[in-house]
């Protein structure tokens, strides 16, 4: 028998691919291939799949049969244009560029001008007519070629510049001659030699394949796993990369290049953004090494192109249905298209284009809902400067990236993780970044420039990061190695000096502004009217109604006072999920907790809990006011009594004192008897939550009647009171047998006492594994269950929370052995399923069972979109976090709908 094997495709013309296609061909070399597909002006070429990279990554080779796959497209490239790769005389030059499926702005390597040697750099300087063009692209190639194949870092490769740039008295590669870019090729070649061990490839094929092979390896780079797990993007994609015949932009007043956005991406706004500069290629740009013009001022500098490039930009918007970022160039008076992709924008410009999008017609608000995300929301809720400070301006610069950061100063990354470390936030100030400074900008709350604008790499970062950004503060001088800068005024801010940096607005303060909290978080707090409301906070309140009108899914509130139970339903909570007792224990209260500790006996004991009643009572009947109508879910005392009251060790050694100095405290002396009677060696896996209650005769049952009593008074006013009383830590269904008869036997109690029916649901937190386990057998004997996420993880995975996440978890996630904190995120794979099986044995169990969250994770984005598919009738969260959970339940909504649709 005869089998055939079928062929593997790993390289694919621009002209056979479609926008579709990312995971095959990335998001680069789709978009490629869309635009070539409908016509627009790019420059030819082809694009190595990310199934080669996979392959590469894995064996350390590139599959068999690729080097003849990209020889072939090669040669078809050549037909094309008519000229050959490094040809003596008219030579073709290309780009390698990376491409992943999800776009990494700077993280992986791009090589220009592949085909240059000692030959053919003087055929391109006789083909152009320009020395300087020709020998200025070469020292590009052999700049890039040593950075990114060979891995030589700056500090090696600028002496080579330096001599040169001090004879000429000038400061970029650009402004040198002809001939002194000549004798800096010659430097670098020298240079590239000793520290590599062989001399810089005259071969063009060869450079072409080591270029190749240095993209794919740059997804393995120490930055791009670190962009990868910031941004939560799978290990394991690999990236494309895209070979494309190079056009120039630096061939004199008539070329030039830049990057456009279709809408603003800080704020939104419609109209034309972006930037352009004259005579230069886009790594100028990106890297802000020269301070660009705004796209606008190419309406007067080239007309033509620039009725053109808008004409382009509408095809793009039209065509993506969304915000299109565009890198152009513009060669001897012709515009290329080099790239497109769906724009990274701020939280601001994500809300406000995503409404525009749907008055325009172009998408539902359904797509509207799916276009924003919780975590936008978030950031659009974080505070803002005060208008009325009075601290000086430092220096102005482009608002690149919205938000108000406060910070010291620091000039490096390593500066900025230092004092992050600390716990200092830090504003990170550079001439211009680059993808090395991640983990600095990372660690910073603002980032600070002197170079570059809105397109550099340090705005589209930041963008990404939801974090503040100014660029092109260019009246700043930095002194890295003196850890300084200067303002104008001769004014001098050292590393550790505080800043406080405007993203909106591209001002920079020194010193300390105060901050007020956001228009959104205003307009929530206010319940005002939206009539003169900013545009950001019409689009947020929009899309949110939408989506409270789409979703399944309840959401609750985490509050322990009035206060924060106002405010939760201010924000939208439609009950409390959460209310935890404990905390009323707190503060002055502590004297009461503590003679209930010291009681001797039942009689003691009773009068201890006859004292905490009426306290508890008075708190309990200002949240049911609060929550007219609406749920309430006490949950009953779970912390450790040793909470409450004084270290054992301090207290020791305070008696210790005491008696050395002859001294008798018989108050403080009995105390510490009880602590030590009480002290246990882990008490979280100790006498608490349930096991308290059962332990301690009446503590429940006290805290019941206090929570009976309320809602009877207020009931009694005319409030549609609504409690549900919470009992902590079960792990056995015998335990809330126990529990549960005392809770129905005091409700009764307060009814016959009142005269009316003091009604509650009786419910349990799910927070240990075996209560997962055991489900079924523990619905039987709840009206309701709550995951408490928290405990429940720390459980399942064996960690002590307040350990682990300083002495652990900065390894875990280094070694990749989880991409994010269990405790930010739910853990699917494993607490997920313990989630998953007690609702399904639950609701089997008892069909009526209500099923919620109140575990930090109620208002995680990601967290919130498993609760509910995994079934759920509500999340519970802090009431800051409630719209974040109101929008996320949305989006899961709409997105459930779209998976059961495509699955018919």
């Amino acid at each position: 028998m005869t089998h055939t094997q079928e062929t593997i495709n790993y390289v694919f013309d621009f002209a056979d691919g479609n926008m579709d296609q990312k995971d095959l061909l990335g998001g680069k070399g789709a978009n490629l291939a869309e635009m070539t597909r409908i016509g627009l002006p790019v420059p030819p070429g082809f694009t190595i799949a990310t199934t080669a990279c996979k392959t590469y990554l894995a064996t350390g080779d590139t599959p068999a049969g690729l080097a003849e796959e990209i020889s072939d497209h090669l040669h078809r490239l050549e037909n094309v244009l008519d000229r050959r790769l490094g040809d003596r005389d008219d030579p073709l030059l290309v780009s390698v560029r990376s491409g992943a499926r999800f776009s990494m702005p700077g993280m992986m390597e791009t090589i220009l001008d592949i085909g240059l040697n000692d030959e053919s750099v003087h055929g391109l300087a006789k083909q152009s007519g320009d020395d300087h063009f020709a020998w200025d692209s070469y020292r590009r190639l052999l700049q890039m070629y040593a950075r990114t194949v060979l891995d030589l870092p700056d500090a090696v490769l600028q002496p080579a510049l330096a001599a040169e740039f001090a004879e000429w008295g000038v400061s970029t590669p650009e402004d040198l001659p002809a001939a002194a870019i000549e004798r800096t090729c010659e430097l670098l070649k020298r240079v590239i030699a000793e520290h590599s061990g062989s001399a810089f490839p005259q071969d063009p094929l060869v450079q072409l394949d080591h270029a190749v092979r240095a993209v794919f390896s740059s997804w393995s780079t120490a930055r791009a796993t670190l962009y990868r797990r910031q941004e939560h993007i799978a290990d394991d994609l690999g990236t494309a990369v895209n070979v494309m015949a190079m056009v120039f932009g630096n061939r004199g007043g008539d070329s030039g290049t830049g990057v456009a956005f279709t809408r603003d991406p800080g704020s939104g706004a419609t109209g034309v953004y972006g930037d352009y500069l004259q005579n230069a290629q886009g790594e100028d740009v990106v890297a802000g090494v020269r301070n660009t013009v705004p796209l606008a001022q190419l309406e007067i500098i080239d007309p033509a192109n620039y009725a053109q490039l808008v004409t382009v930009m509408a095809t793009l918007e039209h065509h993506y249905q969304d915000l299109c970022d565009i890198e152009f160039t513009i060669e001897r008076g012709r515009l290329w298209i080099l790239q497109t992709r769906v724009g990274k924008r701020t939280a601001a410009a994500a809300f406000r284009i995503a409404t525009q999008l749907v008055d325009e017609g172009v998408i539902t608000l359904d797509e509207a809902l799916l276009r924003v995300t919780g975590a936008q929301l978030g950031q659009l809720m974080f505070p803002r400067f005060a208008a009325d400070h009075d601290q000086p301006v430092l220096v102005s610069g482009v608002g690149a990236s919205p938000g108000a950061a406060v910070g010291v100063a620091a000039f490096d990354s390593d500066a900025a993780q230092r004092f992050a470390s600390k716990g200092r936030p830090v504003i990170l100030i550079r001439r211009e970044t680059n993808p090395d400074d991640l983990p600095g900008m990372i660690a910073s709350k603002g980032i600070l420039t002197t170079r570059g604008g809105k397109t550099s790499h340090a705005a589209v970062v930041a963008r990404g990061m939801g974090k503040p950004c100014v660029c092109g503060a260019e009246q700043l001088v930095v002194d890295v190695e003196e850890r300084m800068a200067t303002a104008p005024g001769q004014v001098v801010i050292r590393e550790g000096d505080l800043l406080s940096l405007d993203g909106l607005t591209g001002v920079v303060y020194r010193g300390e502004v105060p901050v007020v909290a956001s228009p959104v978080v205003e307009y929530f707090e206010s319940s005002a009217d939206l009539e003169g409301a900013q545009e950001v906070v019409k689009s947020v309140d929009r899309i949110l109604r939408h989506a409270d009108q789409r979703r399944t899914l309840g959401v609750h509130a985490n509050a322990d006072t009035p206060t924060d139970a106002q405010r939760a339903r201010r924000f939208g909570a439609e009950g409390i999920g959460l209310c935890r007792t404990e905390h009323l224990f707190l503060g002055a209260r502590r004297q009461f907790v503590e003679r209930l500790i010291l009681a001797e006996g039942p009689a003691e004991q009773q009068a201890a809990l006859d004292e905490l009643q009426p306290l508890q009572r008075a708190d309990f009947t200002e949240i049911f006011r609060s929550m007219d109508g609406l749920p309430v879910t006490i949950r009953l005392i779970d912390p450790p009594l040793h909470e409450f009251l004084p270290d054992l060790t301090t207290l020791s050694v305070q008696v210790a004192l005491a008696k050395d100095h002859g001294e008798h405290d018989a108050d403080t002396e009995r105390l510490l008897g009880a602590v030590r009677r009480i002290h246990e060696t882990n008490p979280m896996l100790g006498l608490r939550g349930v096991r308290l209650g059962i332990a301690i005769p009446g503590l429940f049952a006290m805290q019941t009647r206090a929570i009976a009593e309320a809602a009877a008074r207020v009931s009694s006013e005319g409030v549609d009171v609504r409690p549900e009383i919470m009992v902590p830590l079960v792990a056995s269904d015998q335990e809330m047998v126990l529990v549960r008869a005392e809770i129905e036997r005091v409700l009764a109690e307060v009814s016959a006492e009142t005269g009316g029916a003091v009604t509650a649901r009786i419910g349990t937190m799910i927070e240990v594994p075996r209560a997962a386990l055991s489900a079924a057998s523990i619905a039987r004997h709840a009206d309701f269950f709550s995951f408490g996420t928290n405990d429940l993880t720390q459980l399942t995975w064996a960690f002590s929370r307040d350990d682990v996440e300083a002495s652990v978890f900065p390894r875990y996630l280094d070694a990749g052995i989880f991409a994010v904190s269990p405790f930010e995120s739910l853990d699917r794979s494993g607490v997920g399923r313990l989630v998953q099986l007690a609702v399904d044995e639950g609701r089997k169990a008892n069909p009526d069972l209500v099923i919620g969250v109140c575990g930090e994770h109620g208002g995680d984005p990601d967290s919130i979109a498993f609760f509910a598919q995994a079934g759920l009738d509500y999340v519970s969260c802090s009431p800051f976090r409630i719209p974040v959970a109101r929008l996320e339940a949305g989006r899961a909504a709409i997105a459930a709908r779209s998976t059961t649709s495509d699955t018919r």
